[in-house]
């Protein structure tokens, strides 16, 4: 079986995370650039059924900047077998359409039974990939698991909803999303890093893939205009003289919030 794991990187959540002014896109570089939390807990899943089912491959992909290729290493580190990363300057700002089509074109190319990613990553928080790939992919998905079972066959889980859980199963190949709720990834060890070193690591480019992401043949988004933040304003205080409740009243129906 082969498992591939969408990994992302992304700015540290407890730095500070900025806007640039001039582009509109993450200032990247304004904190450490760390692997996101929820996708090494994807991670964590492939390699914890991989160590237990002999013959299983887990691959890494992602797709980012060549300044992502030291988060990508960490997987190998981790446990992964191989890893595969999209760089191209085309690339840069891409939506979530492009993006979705150029990792199914990636996955595509490499080969899988089972896509793991996480159902959000924490500086876009689109959490509608994993969704957009399996469309892409003709393939069924499970999204938002916060428990996991895969066979050689199929993937199950449950899903929480406003009414309880439901059990999902999808057969393989399938994509699939995972929660927090699943365990947490291991640490890399001295003797990961240094295999990871030797672990195969190829990078693609659009035009291995194929792929065109000229905005005038493929619709997406483009961003028009980027502006900082306003300064939070103080907020309105009503002193309780007797007339607190109209006060208050007032204010819900002056802005529209009641």
């Amino acid at each position: 079986m082969k498992i591939v794991v969408l990994l992302k990187e992304v700015p540290d959540t407890w730095g500070d995370r900025t806007l640039d002014l001039e582009t509109g896109l993450a200032a990247r570089d304004a904190s450490e650039r760390v692997l996101d939390e929820i996708g090494e807990r994807a991670l964590e899943a492939a390699l914890t059924f991989s160590e237990a089912n002999e013959g299983t491959e887990v691959v890494v992909m992602t797709m980012a900047s060549d300044a992502a290729t030291a988060s990508l290493r960490k997987g190998l580190a981790m446990g992964a077998h191989s890893a595969v990363q999209i760089t191209d300057d085309a690339l840069r700002g891409a939506d979530l359409g492009v993006t979705a089509r150029v990792l199914a074109a990636a996955l595509r190319r490499t080969g899988f039974d089972l896509v793991i990613t996480g159902n959000l990553s924490t500086d876009g928080s689109g959490g509608v990939l994993p969704a957009m790939l399996a469309e892409h992919l003709g393939v069924p998905q499970a999204t938002a698991l916060s428990a996991l079972e895969i066979t050689t066959d199929a993937v199950s889980g449950t899903r929480a909803t406003d009414f309880g859980t439901a059990a999902v199963t999808a057969p393989l190949p399938a994509v699939i999303s995972i929660t927090e709720a699943l365990p947490d990834a291991r640490f890399a060890n001295f003797k990961g890093i240094m295999a990871a070193k030797k672990k195969p690591f190829e990078v693609l480019s659009l035009a291995d893939l194929d792929v065109d992401v000229d905005p005038t043949s493929a619709a997406q988004s483009i961003m028009t205009a980027v502006s900082q933040k306003p300064p939070r304003q103080a907020g309105t205080k009503i002193v309780d003289e007797g007339d607190a409740g109209e006060k208050l009243a007032a204010f819900l129906l002056e802005n529209r919030l009641a």
